[in-house]
């Protein structure tokens, strides 16, 4: 019933608290649609991982600009969160409250999303036993991997791509 992405996504968020893999699979996902037939409320999902991942950084205007978009699209999308299981108003209260905290310079705490769907729950929590993982644990602030995954990752694939289109373009010019 939900895509896979979804439900992966639900794990890291909770179980290992990797916001930054949170937004890379549910932005792959996002994107699987052309762009006119793509989905806000993903992007709203999206930038709650990275609002939470700016903040645990200690990245205010980040975590600010990406909690109130955030909860903006969740406003315009409640039946579409509703149908992805969570509870809306209730989700709405909580990244309310991390707003405030966010604009109030208040520490970073590990969140749970309010899911209301049974059977969600209980697959995303099966799933994170057979792993050997934790859900709901608090995020380890200690573990640098996790808190600087966007500049400790390997992006040798990434810059082999941007080289390769250099050189492409280099070559298109030439033959003109």
């Amino acid at each position: 019933m939900y895509p896979k992405a979804y439900i992966d996504y639900l794990i890291y968020f909770h179980c290992d608290r990797d916001y930054f893999e949170c937004h890379e699979i549910l932005e792959e996902h996002w994107k699987m649609d052309s762009v006119d037939k793509r989905k806000t409320y993903w992007v709203a999902l999206i930038q709650i991982a990275v609002s939470l991942y700016h903040h645990r950084r200690g990245n205010f205007a980040g975590a600010l600009r990406m909690m109130k978009s955030a909860i903006s699209i969740i406003n315009e999308e409640k039946n579409a969160i509703q149908q992805l299981g969570l509870q809306v108003e209730e989700l709405v209260d909580q990244l309310q409250q991390k707003l405030e905290d966010i604009q109030n310079g208040l520490p970073y705490k590990s969140i749970n999303l309010p899911i209301n769907d049974s059977k969600l729950l209980s697959t995303c929590v099966s799933i994170s036993e057979r792993a050997g993982k934790s859900w709901g644990k608090p995020s380890d602030i200690t573990n640098k991997q996790l808190i600087d995954k966007h500049r400790l990752r390997d992006r040798s694939d990434v810059i082999e791509e941007r080289e390769k289109q250099i050189r492409r373009k280099q070559k298109e010019r030439q033959g003109r």
